[in-house]
């Protein structure tokens, strides 16, 4: 027995002159663990999500521009007050035209292809608000940029979800929420600084750094797969997980996967309400819906008129703390979203929306009944406050991340081109509606929201599932089963 064990061992039973075994098994590390210890690895999937959001800044400055700009563009350009609310509002409308076409453009030229599209897009609109002498050329200038980031808030998501791995994936995705915020904080703070003109070079540059960053990184495996491009698609593969990495099983449930949907005929609109696809719409274009139902950007957008109306002198310090409170939340939610899990945080979410604008409501019924004048402006401060920093930390990011996990490959670009659809529609009826809804009755319209977030949470707790863990295959395959 002790001969034989030394065989094993490579020993000689007389000489101890072997020291390493005869035959050795050397271990190939799988993917998902070289992404843990393969820095490499780690670095090309950092990197191209760097690249990527990107898109996401540029996203936040288009939207930020309107706010510091308009005293200066009404001034220089001669328009009315209603000129310049088609100029704010015109992006939406370019947006959601951007997200009708978003899943096509991506399925046909790529996930690169497609941010390459919209970043030249994008470059246009602002040279075109720089150069503008008129009304009309603005309108296009901005159309231009809203259809730019309608796109783009379409396939950043999805391309950062589709090259992560799993236990990377909803931090990393949540970062193209952390990117709006900031983008949106940098051009109302130096927009507050420097000329309107001026203001478009924090637009331009985003789109400069995506258009250079895209020649160094890799395409969305998943994608190369879908068409046919088997070589591109195991060396981006391996590019992303390491090059000393085991990929054989990634590579063989992407190409399985791939394999199945291509059987299936080419998806149409009206294939996203089959019963097995059928799921996966409710929860995208649930989110969405409750995402924006819950106030977001009609509290956004009118935040210094809002303090003001509960009695604050100037909403300077409100609209500062609103701004400043976004990013660091966010950073702790994209923290909190691999570890907690996309389901706890955005009920979590909810209930501090909820909290919010049930506090900010009741500020204004006090207001409204002449009753304990002093504690309104410090409860609507209060109330907003932590109705942004809830947002921030889960309703802003979470549905974006789940959003790029439950479409299938065949029916992501329909899919994911009708929930961004809906996003930006919501987003313009909201802030379209806001005055009105304040006009009407400013502590009912807080108690709407409210109601809304509480919506929000039985519609997460019975539809929405747990992704955290999952690889995309697994979570599609689980909702294409639902009956």
């Amino acid at each position: 027995m002790a001969i034989m064990e030394d065989v094993e061992r490579g020993l000689n039973a007389k000489q101890n002159e072997v020291r390493e075994p005869l035959i050795q098994h050397k271990e190939v590390p799988k993917c998902e663990e070289s992404c843990n210890e393969n820095q490499g690895c780690i670095g090309v999937v950092l990197f191209s999500t760097a690249v990527a959001v990107c898109g996401s800044f540029e996203f936040g400055s288009c939207v930020g521009y309107s706010a510091p700009t308009q005293s200066g563009i009404i001034n220089d350009i001669g328009l009315t007050l209603s000129q310049y609310s088609v100029f704010g509002s015109i992006l939406t409308i370019g947006a959601m035209i951007g997200a009708i076409t978003s899943g096509r453009i991506a399925d046909l030229i790529g996930r690169k292809g497609a941010m390459r599209t919209s970043a030249l897009i994008c470059i246009i609109g602002w040279l075109a608000i720089y150069f503008a002498e008129d009304a009309l050329m603005l309108y296009f200038g901005r159309f231009s940029s809203g259809y730019g980031i309608g796109v783009l808030s379409y396939v950043v998501p999805v391309f950062i979800a589709e090259i992560a791995p799993k236990n990377l994936r909803g931090g990393l995705t949540t970062l193209n929420q952390l990117l709006i915020c900031s983008g949106g904080s940098v051009a109302f703070i130096v927009g507050t600084f420097v000329t309107w003109r001026t203001l478009v070079l924090i637009g331009l540059i985003p789109c400069v750094v995506l258009l250079a960053g895209l020649f160094f990184i890799p395409e969305s495996p998943r994608w190369l797969a879908k068409v046919g491009r088997q070589k591109d698609f195991e060396v981006a593969l391996q590019r992303l997980r390491g090059k000393d990495a085991d990929i054989s099983q990634e590579a063989a449930e992407i190409q399985e996967n791939i394999e199945t949907l291509q059987i299936l005929p080419k998806a149409r609109f009206q294939d996203l309400f089959q019963s097995k696809y059928v799921r996966s719409v409710i929860i995208g274009v649930g989110l969405m819906m409750f995402q924006q139902l819950g106030g977001i950007n009609g509290i956004g957008f009118y935040a210094s008129e809002t303090f003001v109306s509960a009695g604050f002198s100037s909403g300077t310090l409100g609209t500062i703390l609103f701004g400043s409170i976004q990013v660091p939340i966010t950073i702790l939610g994209a923290i909190l979203m691999d570890r907690s899990g996309r389901k706890p945080l955005i009920m979590v979410s909810a209930t501090g929306t909820l909290i919010g604008c049930f506090v900010t409501g009741v500020s204004f019924y006090l207001k409204g009944q002449g009753m304990h004048a002093e504690w309104v402006p410090i409860l609507a401060l209060a109330g907003i406050i932590v109705y942004i920093g809830a947002f921030s930390i889960g309703m802003g990011a979470v549905p974006w991340v789940i959003m790029s996990e439950i479409f299938p490959i065949n029916i992501k670009g329909i899919g994911g081109g009708l929930v961004t659809l809906v996003n930006w529609f919501g987003s313009w009826a909201i802030s379209y509606s806001f005055n009105f809804l304040m006009s009407w009755s400013s502590a009912g319209t807080f108690f709407i929201f409210s109601a809304a977030s509480a919506a929000t949470i039985l519609f997460v707790a019975r539809v929405v599932p747990e992704t955290k863990g999952r690889t995309l295959e697994e979570i599609q395959a689980s909702l294409n089963s639902y009956k």
